[in-house]
Parts: structure tokens; sequence; C-alpha cells
């Protein structure tokens, strides 16, 4: 594993995206453990990706633009949905004692479907992988696999990071009602934007 790998995987994994955001969100609304729940989703969002790249359907994606349109739509409307939930419901980011199983069920199902939903991450592994991994050397699978397992874990290590640091402050913020009505604005507007960013991207 080279170093220029490792490099460039923290330089991706630590620029915020939707990721970020919604572990933020998770983070301030039921504190440090969802955070690290939505971090482990958001990381959990990244397998059917890597799979695609291994099994070929990375390049489906990149050869179809009628494939890569429905997925990458997909993405944009339930960014919406996000914004427009977030907006709704005042108690998206509210103050809660704990995170029961069903909450974390859900906080992991909408971080999957944020990662699953954005066809630009299939087309990253897909030129991102193929850099670091030579087709002549053998067990070039198994390699490619290990280094999406690295990618994977920095990933959930840099969100979780993250999760931690807004779970700090989560006392300091949520007693403040006029704050958390500006930071449901401001996740759902960055929902929108990352929404925008998605629907005006091109193969």
């Amino acid at each position: 594993m080279s170093i220029a790998f490792l490099l460039t995987t923290l330089v991706v994994v630590a620029t915020p995206g939707t990721g970020v955001v919604y572990t933020l969100a998770a983070a301030l609304s039921r504190g440090r453990r969802a955070g690290v729940v939505a971090a482990f989703g958001c990381a959990l969002g990244i397998v059917p990706h890597v799979l695609a790249t291994v099994t070929g359907l990375a390049a489906l994606l990149n050869a179809s633009a009628a494939a890569f349109q429905v997925l990458k739509y997909a993405g944009v409307a339930y960014l919406l949905y996000m914004a427009w939930a977030t907006v709704r419901d005042k108690d998206a980011i509210a103050v809660e004692e704990g995170t029961t199983p069903d909450s974390a069920r859900h906080v992991i199902v909408r971080a999957v479907l944020i990662n699953i939903l954005n066809p630009k991450l299939t087309i990253f592994f897909f030129a991102f992988l193929p850099q670091f991994v030579s087709p002549h050397e053998p067990h070039a699978l198994t390699r490619m696999l290990a280094l999406s397992g690295v990618f994977m874990l920095a990933t959930f290590l840099v969100f979780a990071a993250y999760g931690v640091l807004a779970a700090s402050v989560r006392s300091h913020v949520t007693s403040r009602p006029r704050v958390m009505a500006w930071l449901r604005r401001g996740f759902a507007g960055s929902f929108v934007a990352l929404g925008a960013k998605l629907a005006f991207t091109a193969r």
C-alpha cells in the first residue's frame, strides 16, 4: 500500500459531502453514539460501489448515459427529500437521551441510502482503484478489495471523528432554539446544494 493511496484517500474522505453532513446532523440530534452509527452506515454504503467496481457495473454506468442518469436523479431526489424532512420535522435535530435500536437502524439505513444513490462514488472507485492496482499483477482482485477496505475504514474513522466533535458541542448548541432553527435550515440547505451539485455533474 503506497503513501500516495493513503494521502489521496484521506483527502477524498475528509472533504465534506453528504455523508459528513448527515453524520454531523445525527451527532447533534442524538449524540456521540448516533454520530458513530451514522459514520458506520456511510462506510457500509460504500460496499455496493466496491462490488459494482469489481464486477464491472461501474463500466456499464460509465458507458450508459441512461443508467447513470437514472441513478443520479434518484440520488438527487433522496437528497431533496432529506432537506424537506429536516426542515419539516422540528425534532430532526433535537436532544434525545440515547438511541434505541430502531433509531440506530434508521440512522444506518439513511446513511447507506445516501451513499448508494451516488453514482459518482462508483465512477470514482472505477477511476481511482486501477491507479494503485496493476491488472497484470497476481491477485489483483484481492488487492483491489483490500484497498477498498482501507478506504472504508478511513471513511468510518474520519466520519466518526466528525461525529464525536459535533457531539462534544451538542449541549451548547441544542439548548438554543434559534441556533437549532438555523442549524435545521443550514443542514437542509446543504442537502439541497449537494443535490444540485449531483444533478449538474456529468459522467
